[in-house]
């Protein structure tokens, strides 16, 4: 994988971050204009206080709360030290990122979990920051930071509404207020997949708890038609991204609660999709509790994945395929491996979407191996977009090239990729043993080959083995120029894992203690560094390669176009 350069790209100069910000951004990190007429309907008679409020279903995270209540702002890897009551946003900010992120409010649950200490801080933050972007702000209320702030001053409740005298608690409610309705104008224009779900959900609920602000029958058939277009069959979100699945359930978790708290009555299509997304999620879920970390999702946090779950009521259906989603997902006495063997989102709902066809994520009960340089909303746009690479999965390249090309999206302006073509995965269960036969033509239109993979699993989930194969089918005219193809495989390896060669072996030792032995008859097999973003930070990593060079022409039965390997666990 080539990353960016570590030591230009932690601190980047201003000119750089604003070039970098436009190209990875998009249409979303365009600032926000708003006409004459817009901007009255804004204004409005105070409201009236809640009726009743939001009950949250994620917890709050304990580790950033402490850093918060320290004056410690990290996103990523970029970091503020605040002095006592100084403000966030009256320190240049790093970046546009840490920008975005910051106005998000993301946090602000985490500072109110700190008792009386905290949630005096968090009423101050809010409180300036009403202050000073209040009216209007042509950075910070773009829809995708507005959408997200507006949730999570919502979820607080009476802690952050109803606390202080009645001329504060008016000014915070008139602030909500504002954004509400600008958000109201703003969605039928908004093509961000995730603003116009998180603005669905915060228009219903300010319908149902604020009166006479928005119709709820009205809101109501809004969100349900956002379910319609971006969530699966099986419970799967359009974007093929298992976080993406935890924030959807969450927040109907939330509104379905506030339903059944109100008069009104929970629809249909909350006790449809519900039931569907959990077991979703449950499908995504490793053994350690934590998501596996596919498109633009990482592994999140186990108590935050257990609590939604939970809060669901009734245990998830469990399955191993999950056919419209397509993903599979092999599972013997401990080992789990969960594969990609899907193409990529439609548009628009791809500007996030990796090009790791036929990569997996493998874990021996809590301790993951395996997986791929991973994601975090946390890091930087140009980190973001690096992983996105074919070379950024457990899975083959060719030619250097990626699996799905990457095309401009014009409404979005973001990068897309699209395909590959011909993907399939076909599954044989024996006992206790699973085969699992998978493959797509991502070079085929270039190279005239396709990648075959075949995995099998031990019944008791002591070994897996595995083979790629580099085939040119027989349908396809022979290359008259066989000039051979170079092709690399990686294995990028888990941060809990540390790697070290062993005669004619490469031995992996977790830190939770299992041990496991990777060989290969494939000669040029090395140990490389990588990356792993998956845990919110940029974490120095190992990574298996074995590189080679394909026959074009080769059938995929013989090296250099069949490289075996293997994962089997040391006896204790």
């Amino acid at each position: 994988m080539t990353a960016p350069n570590m030591d230009t790209d932690l601190k980047p100069e201003a000119s750089t971050d604003a070039v970098r910000w436009r190209r990875f951004a998009g249409l979303a990190g365009e600032d926000v204009k708003i006409d004459p007429e817009h901007r009255l309907q804004l204004a409005g008679a105070p409201p009236a206080r809640f009726k009743q409020y939001l009950t949250p279903v994620i917890p709050p995270d304990p580790l950033r709360r402490e850093a918060l209540m320290l004056d410690r702002w990290r996103i990523g890897h970029e970091r503020l030290q605040l002095a006592k009551d100084e403000m966030p946003w009256d320190q240049v900010a790093p970046s546009r990122h840490y920008a975005d992120r910051l106005h998000r409010f993301d946090w602000l649950p985490d500072l109110f979990d700190e008792g009386e200490d905290g949630a005096a801080r968090g009423r101050a933050l809010v409180d300036d920051w009403c202050e000073q972007f209040g009216e209007f702000h042509t950075f910070y209320w773009r829809m995708v930071p507005l959408t997200a702030r507006v949730w999570n001053w919502m979820l607080l409740g009476a802690a952050l509404f109803d606390c202080g005298d009645n001329t504060i608690c008016d000014r915070r409610r008139s602030v909500l207020v504002r954004q509400l309705r600008h958000m109201s104008l703003s969605l039928e224009s908004c093509q961000i997949a995730g603003a116009r779900w998180r603005a669905s959900c915060g228009l219903l609920s300010a319908a149902i708890t604020l009166d006479g602000l928005f119709d709820a029958d009205e809101q109501m058939a809004v969100l349900e038609s956002e379910c319609t277009a971006q969530l699966l069959p099986d419970g799967g979100h359009v974007s093929r991204s298992p976080q993406a699945v935890l924030r959807c359930l969450a927040d109907l978790l939330v509104l379905r609660s506030l339903l059944e708290d109100s008069e009104h009555q929970v629809p249909d299509f909350f006790t449809k999709w519900i039931p569907r997304m959990a077991a979703m999620l449950n499908f995504f879920r490793m053994p350690d509790d934590a998501l596996a970390p596919f498109n633009d999702g990482g592994e999140g946090r186990a108590e935050a994945v257990t609590a939604i779950l939970d809060a669901v009521g009734t245990a998830p259906r469990r399955f191993s395929f999950a056919m419209k989603s397509g993903f599979q997902k092999l599972e013997k006495n401990g080992l789990c491996l969960i594969l990609d063997a899907g193409q990529a989102p439609p548009l628009p709902y791809a500007g996030r979407a990796h090009s790791g066809t036929l990569g997996f994520n493998l874990a021996d009960g809590k301790a993951r191996l395996v997986t791929s340089c991973g994601f975090s909303p946390e890091i930087n746009l140009n980190w973001q977009a690096a992983v996105r690479r074919t070379s950024a999965h457990s899975t083959l390249t060719l030619g250097g090239r990626d699996a799905t090309p990457f095309e401009p999206f014009e409404e979005s302006r973001l990068l897309c990729p699209v395909g590959p073509e011909g993907v399939s995965a076909k599954r044989l269960e024996e006992g206790d043993e699973i085969w699992l036969d998978a493959q797509h033509g991502g070079w085929k239109a270039k190279y005239g080959l396709i990648h075959r993979r075949r995995l099998f699993m031990s019944g008791d989930g002591r070994r897996l083995t595995g083979e790629d194969a580099i085939v040119r089918p027989v349908s396809q005219a022979l290359d008259e120029d066989g000039k051979f193809v170079s092709f690399d495989i990686r294995f990028h390896l888990h941060p809990s894992v540390s790697a070290v060669t062993d005669g004619d072996a490469i031995r992996l030792i977790c830190k939770s203690g299992p041990v496991w032995r990777f060989r290969t008859t494939h000669p040029g097999t090395r140990l490389e560094v990588s990356r792993y973003l998956g845990r919110g930070l940029i974490e120095e990593v190992q990574q298996i390669v074995m590189s080679g060079q394909a026959d074009p022409n080769g059938d995929g039965s013989q090296p250099p176009n069949c490289i075996r390997w293997g994962f089997r666990r040391e006896t204790a």
